[in-house]
C-alpha cells in the first residue's frame, strides 16, 4: 500500500524517548505541566481540551520556537542579555510509540499532506486543521505525538513532541538560563 493509499484514520506509531528540551519561561512555577495548553490550545489540542507538554527534541528546535514566539516584534531573543529570558529544561522522556508525523507515511496516514508542516502552497498548516487530529490522538489513548517542528528556521528533519499528560508527570533533569543555552 502506498503512502497515499493509508486507510484514513488509521495512525502509524513511531518509537520516541530519551532527551527533550522545554522551552520555559522562567517566572512559571511548574515548567512540565500541560495545563497552559489545555486552557488556551495549541498546535495538537483545542482550547478547553487535555493537558499537553510541548517538548523540542534538540536544542536547534528550541531556537527555533523562541525566535517564532518573537517575529515581528521590534526586539528579538538576541536582545536578552539580561533580565527574565527563556529557560531550557532538559526532561527524560520515557521510549513510547507515538503517533507519527515524522514520516511522510505517518503524515499521510493521519490525514496531512507529506509535505507537513507546509500545505501545497507552501504555507504553514494551521493549529486548526492539526488539533482534531490531536483530538483522535487523545481519545484513542496515545500518550501523544512526534511531529515535524512546524517552527520557521528549524532544521529540516527538526522535530517536537506533543507529549500528553494523562495524569503522568515529567520531571526536570537540568535547568539552563537562557545565557546558556541561546
Amino acid at each position: 500500500m502506498s503512502e497515499a493509499e493509508a486507510p484514513a484514520g488509521r495512525m502509524l506509531t513511531i518509537l520516541r524517548g530519551g532527551d527533550y528540551y522545554r522551552v520555559a519561561d522562567p517566572t512559571w512555577t511548574d515548567p512540565l505541566t500541560g495545563q497552559f495548553a489545555k486552557e488556551r490550545g495549541r498546535r495538537w489540542n483545542p482550547p478547553g481540551s487535555f493537558p499537553v507538554v510541548y517538548l523540542n527534541r534538540d536544542e536547534a528546535v528550541a531556537r527555533a520556537n523562541v525566535a517564532r514566539l518573537y517575529a515581528g516584534r521590534p526586539y528579538g531573543p538576541e536582545d536578552f542579555k539580561q533580565g527574565p529570558a527563556p529557560d531550557l529544561v532538559t526532561v527524560p522522556v520515557a521510549e513510547d510509540a507515538y503517533v507519527d508525523i515524522v514520516t511522510d507515511a505517518g503524515c499521510v496516514a493521519a490525514g496531512l499532506p507529506r509535505s507537513y508542516p507546509l500545505d501545497a502552497t507552501g504555507m504553514v498548516i494551521s493549529h486548526e486543521v492539526c488539533q482534531p487530529i490531536g483530538q483522535d490522538v487523545w481519545d484513542t489513548g496515545h500518550p501523544g505525538i512526534a511531529c515535524r517542528s512546524a517552527a520557521p528556521g528549524a532544521p529540516t528533519d527538526g522535530e517536537e513532541l506533543a507529549w500528553f499528560a494523562r495524569g503522568r508527570r515529567l520531571t526536570a533533569l537540568t535547568v539552563r538560563p537562557f545565557a546558556d543555552w541561546f
